[in-house]
């Protein structure tokens, strides 16, 4: 029974987990989601218990209750859907070359120098904008990334636009999901914007009707707890919303604000505030540059190597034998020339005349390539 061809994502060299057959596409830590998923149910959670259902119940303010409530689960919903969203998309990876690029047709990455192999250029020039971006090769894809382009240690793969990878989500962040990670940053900021400013007034309103702060703290610990939980991861997913901002404004990316921090050089990408806005947020998402559903297709033919190399040949007994049979030819050709010179020395000692001049040995040694093993010996 012959093979059945596999799919992409089942032969995929990466280190990404696909689910529902290949439809999602995660990163290698992708149990991290656990613990990020954790973190922002439980205190919601904990809110619509402890917090919002007693200003139905208790504080007998039903309209607000309920609001409340409703805006809690809903804003959390949405939430875990950007989180989803964000961890289970094609960042925008670059699709792997099974052979180096035809511009170095004869670079071979098994040969060594000694073996003539042509060195593999680093680096090239592309034009962005009218102006030069060096762009570098990548020996794990066999490509030349794209400008902005770069390749993720931890997933094992090219990635466009390139911000970093976020062991929050368990996902690289690239030309894709980039959007769906900002927005699920700022929601989360605002989330916890939302339970700490409702969980404050909460104890406030148990303080107005105790009369005593401490009596509220014992009545509902919990929005104390709260309180204090949403103010310190505010000043992490806060930060970091507002790190990304002024990355969105000047059209930068991590990785580029990391790499080229101090560098007062001009950014080919940057075209304003507004449209740089407007260039991620209003644009059309590009699809994704791999099939992971389709059938892994033949490769293609490894290009031919340059005739100075001749490390990797594959000599058969057939082949053997042939090459035997040339060099024996060879010699005899040598052999029945050198004889044929000495027999015309030989009569030139003897005062036969001839009209033939002698074949030198400078064209006998120049005619196989061989004048440099006799260019010490005098000729006749």
């Amino acid at each position: 029974m012959a093979n059945q061809p596999k799919l992409v994502y089942q032969s995929w060299k990466a280190n990404n987990k696909f689910l529902l057959g290949g439809r999602l596409i995660f990163g290698p830590d992708a149990k991290s989601l656990i613990i990020t998923f954790t973190l922002i149910l439980v205190p919601v959670v904990l809110f619509c218990v402890f917090v919002a259902r007693n200003f139905v119940f208790e504080l007998q303010r039903e309209t607000a209750g309920y609001a409340i409530l409703v805006i809690a689960i809903v804003f959390t919903i949405y939430v875990f859907i950007l989180l989803f969203s964000t961890s289970a998309k094609d960042p925008g990876i670059v699709p792997r070359n099974s052979h180096p690029p035809e511009e170095v047709l004869g670079y071979d990455p098994s040969a060594s120098v000694e073996a003539g192999s042509r060195p593999l250029p680093r680096t090239k020039e592309v034009l962005v904008n009218g102006l030069p971006v060096r762009v570098k090769y990548c020996e794990t894809c066999m490509l030349y990334r794209p400008p902005r382009c770069s390749h993720c240690s931890v997933c094992d793969n090219c990635v466009e636009r390139f911000d970093h990878h976020c062991p929050w989500v368990g996902q690289c962040i690239g030309k894709r999901n980039y959007r769906c990670f900002f927005l699920f940053v700022s929601s989360t900021a605002l989330l916890c914007v939302f339970v700490f400013s409702i969980s404050a007034l909460y104890l406030k309103l148990l303080s107005d009707e105790s009369g005593n702060i401490w009596k509220a703290i014992k009545v509902s610990p919990a929005a104390v707890a709260l309180s204090v939980y949403c103010f310190i991861a505010l000043w992490f997913v806060g930060g970091l919303t507002g790190f990304h901002l002024y990355l969105i404004g000047t059209n930068q990316t991590t990785y580029e604000n990391f790499r080229y921090k101090g560098n007062n050089r001009t950014s080919v990408y940057n075209r304003g505030c507004i449209t740089n806005f407007l260039l991620l947020f209003c644009s059309r998402i590009e699809p994704s540059k791999i099939n992971f559903r389709g059938y892994v297709q033949e490769e293609a033919s490894k290009p031919p190597k340059s005739n100075i190399q001749e490390t990797d040949i594959n000599i058969s007994d057939g082949d053997t034998r042939i090459k035997v049979e040339d060099d024996l030819d060879i010699g005899d050709d040598i052999m029945k020339i050198s004889q044929r010179r000495n027999s015309e020395e030989v009569g030139d000692v003897r005062g036969r005349g001839s009209d033939r001049s002698p074949i030198g040995r400078a064209e006998v040694d120049f005619g196989f390539g061989l004048e440099s093993q006799f260019s010490s010996r005098p000729s006749y």
